[in-house]
């Protein structure tokens, strides 16, 4: 077993989340309405799957880990995707707060914009991370594989009871997530 494949299974269900907020934002543009709930189902998986579980799980465990095994924090690659990690959060915060002025007013240019850039970046993040953290985390934590996907499944579920949720809620949300052209 591979030392991220609990992370690369991650990457699966936020690529899906990335696809459906490219269609809101095609959808938004052509002048279609999006519901309120649409909005806050996205929002709520940005928030707490990605930023809070996905990430969380990077850098309580491993990052650490990498880190114990030689790989430097400052300077490298932990260091740019801590500094990416930040990125999407604002990116996210910025989602929440255009969302709500579209609720309100129907706006919809600065919440377009939002989800463009979220999906821009969390999109070469995400490339950044399988093509290359990922293949050297691969490597150096070869012996460990086993032990870090344990830990990292551990480290989910902690996450996710303390929301409230499950994985198997934020899969159905973005196998429910309905979006009609």
């Amino acid at each position: 077993m591979s030392a991220t494949e609990s992370l690369r299974r991650d990457h699966i269900l936020i690529e899906k989340m990335i696809n459906a907020l490219k269609t809101i934002s095609v959808l938004l543009k052509n002048g279609k309405q999006i519901p309120e709930s649409i909005l806050n189902q996205a929002i709520d998986f940005a928030i707490n799957f990605t930023n809070t579980c996905h990430h969380g799980k990077e850098e309580e465990s491993l990052f650490p880990t990498l880190e114990k095994n030689g790989m430097h924090r400052e300077g490298g690659p932990i260091a740019r995707m801590l500094y990416e990690h930040r990125i999407t959060k604002e990116l996210a915060n910025s989602i929440v707060n255009s969302t709500k002025i579209y609720i309100s007013s129907g706006e919809h240019t600065e919440l377009v914009k939002n989800i463009d850039d979220y999906v821009q970046h969390v999109s070469l993040h995400l490339s950044k991370e399988n093509q290359r953290l990922f293949v050297m985390a691969d490597m150096i934590l070869n012996e460990q594989g086993s032990q870090l996907n344990d830990d990292l499944t551990k480290l989910e579920k902690e996450k996710l009871d303390k929301i409230g949720n499950s994985r198997g809620y934020y899969e159905s949300l973005i196998d429910n997530i309905n979006l009609k052209d």
